[in-house]
């Protein structure tokens, strides 16, 4: 373990005793068995309110995230004594099935083996981006059928033996098998029941041909190829999630380009003049794919926030953490929605771009910061964080 994450250690102790967690006194003789343990093994094993706690103020302190107001209802699934594949598909089973709630959403994260401090290997890692996603092929054509953002993963998945449906019952929305990685470097794939994923139709209030368009999407995103930082600890599969904004779906997944791509489409069948630029039909028909997203989501009885609502929970959250002292972080072209943005209140404002630990980080950071590690310590410089 580097000096940098003994200190983020000792920094996470202090976190605990300013926010009523343990006694000074507590912290003083947990601090004696961490450096004793680092000492023997250069490791140390979080406690369950360590994780638990760890793992929700890493979604306070998601610069990313719009939603954090409800950080302190994240459950915590303790699955770091797991040693099998079966075991972790099971895990990554129970999850889906707590979080999905039949529609009534929980956030929830499961934490698997972290890493070897010193090897940086762990048992586990997801490499799905998230548990549910939908497959991409490409037509003899060249057209694309699916989410082309999962081209890539979709062969990767054919590669290691996922056989997806024939050409003639391929649809927009396969889901993909979820892919973890062993220590070895192997990879392996595990296909969901189907009947533990819930999905819902995508339907307009106002347009009953608006379901011809074929539109539907997983009720849950579970974020699941990020690297959780607790107190030095790291946690490279500790799938996470929370619940959806409507114009996560509506705007980016169906409306971008480079994805569903479904502005053309649905300004023809809400019969918007589509003969220039100057009638905003793609602004119309992207509010109306948020319309229909909202709707759907509604009627399935699935829980999910519109774009003002969350703003203003946002809103909401700053207050909370200025009364508890604490400076709010965030980034703004992440906080500010897809849709109306200037309409919304985090348009206006600046945001401290730094990012507090415990929280989640992008694979390629912390192998970046392992390579600066590692340049720095054959200069004599410390780890540098």
């Amino acid at each position: 373990m580097t000096q940098d994450q003994r200190d983020e250690a000792i920094a996470f102790q202090t976190l605990l005793i300013e926010e009523g967690l343990c006694t000074k006194k507590d912290a003083e003789r947990r601090l004696e068995e961490i450096e004793t343990s680092l000492a023997e093994s250069d490791s140390y094993t979080l406690t369950t309110l360590e994780c638990t706690h760890g793992a929700r103020v890493a979604w306070r302190n998601s610069i990313r995230c719009i939603g954090r107001l409800f950080w302190k209802g994240m459950h915590v699934f303790d699955k770091r004594h797991v040693q099998t594949l079966e075991e972790v598909f099971q895990a990554l089973e129970e999850h889906i099935q707590f979080a999905t709630n039949g529609g009534a959403i929980r956030p929830a994260i499961t934490l698997f083996p972290p890493e070897d401090p010193t090897t940086g290997t762990a048992p586990f890692r997801i490499v799905s981006h998230q548990l549910l996603r939908y497959a991409a092929y490409t037509n003899d054509d060249g057209s694309m059928l699916g989410d082309p953002m999962n081209l890539s993963f979709t062969h990767e998945c054919i590669e290691l033996g996922w056989k997806p449906p024939t050409p003639e019952q391929r649809t927009p929305f396969d889901l993909l098998p979820v892919m973890v990685q062993t220590a070895d470097g192997r990879r392996h794939l595990h296909e969901l029941p189907k009947e533990l994923i819930l999905e819902v139709t995508i339907e307009h209030p106002d347009s009953k041909a608006f379901s011809n368009l074929g539109l539907k999407w997983y009720a849950v995103p579970i974020i699941s190829d990020m690297v959780l930082d607790i107190g030095g600890v790291r946690f490279p599969a500790a799938p996470f999630n929370g619940w959806d904004m409507e114009t996560e779906i509506g705007a980016r997944n169906f409306g971008d380009k480079q994805r569903y791509n479904q502005l053309e489409a649905v300004a023809d069948i809400m019969g918007f003049d589509r003969s220039n630029e100057r009638t905003l039909w793609r602004d119309k028909a992207l509010v109306e794919l948020n319309v229909a997203v909202l709707h759907s989501f509604k009627k399935a009885g699935v829980k999910l926030v519109d774009h003002h609502t969350a703003v203003e929970q946002h809103e909401q959250f700053e207050r909370l953490e200025a009364e508890a002292g604490r400076a709010v972080t965030g980034e703004w072209s992440w906080l500010v929605p897809p849709l109306s943005g200037s309409a919304t209140s985090v348009f206006h404002k600046e945001f401290d771009v730094t990012e507090h630990k415990p929280n989640f980080f992008y694979r390629e950071q912390v192998d970046n910061r392992a390579s600066s590690a590692s340049n720095a310590s054959s200069s004599g410089c410390p780890f540098s964080s």
